[in-house]
């Protein structure tokens, strides 16, 4: 078994302790204190020292066809529920009922290049650097950021890891995070961390 092998079906099983993220020197510390970190996970996406982008890119992809039923499944009861309760108003979400990340930016930040939004995805990009990508997400129970880290694997090599923090909208929100916490880790994130990994390696094959 390689370690590329031994990485994947780690991460499709386990997720990270929180020292895995806090004690990286990542710029999101100093730019969210008041964010709570909820998950982190390392993903199946071995690579070089410069491949951020890549896996940047994979995730922007909006593509989910390759999801298992089941996460699509529920996905489509969230946005369905969402509209009914209005939790997904315009008025709601960045910009509105929260100010965007963005604001925070120090210039270096700020003045950086980042990818643009893409229109199928309810994340926002905020910043991304050669070992950081952030995008944020609000809606009536919470603002959410998605942390895209690249991280060396302590076996030469180095891969992507991925944190989860938010900040929930009163009792309304932490009831919201509480209930979902389940669906996250026994559908949502095996899932994901399955269809990062087959993308990766068709990525990568498709390079060669």
């Amino acid at each position: 078994m390689t370690s590329r092998t031994r990485i994947q079906t780690h991460v499709e099983t386990r997720p990270l302790p929180p020292s895995a993220h806090t004690r990286q020197p990542w710029r999101i510390h100093e730019l969210a204190p008041d964010f709570r970190l909820e998950d982190v996970w390392a993903l199946p996406t071995p690579g070089g020292p410069d491949d951020l982008s890549r896996l940047v890119e994979l995730v922007q992809s909006g593509d989910d066809r390759d999801f298992p039923v089941l996460y699509r499944l529920l996905f489509a009861i969230r946005w369905k529920l969402g509209g009914l309760l209005r939790l997904d108003r315009e008025e709601s979400g960045v910009g509105s009922r929260v100010a965007s990340l963005r604001d925070r930016l120090p210039a270096d930040l700020r003045d950086l290049p980042r990818p643009p939004d893409h229109p199928d995805l309810p994340f926002r990009v905020v910043y991304l650097t050669d070992r950081e990508f952030v995008a944020e997400i609000a809606n009536s129970t919470v603002h959410g950021l998605m942390h895209l880290g690249w991280v060396e694997d302590g076996e030469g090599g180095y891969r992507g890891q991925m944190a989860v923090l938010n900040k929930p909208n009163g009792l309304l929100g932490q009831a919201y995070m509480a209930f979902i916490k389940p669906f996250r880790y026994l559908v949502i994130y095996p899932a994901l961390l399955r269809t990062l990994a087959r993308g990766w390696e068709s990525q990568a094959g498709g390079a060669r």
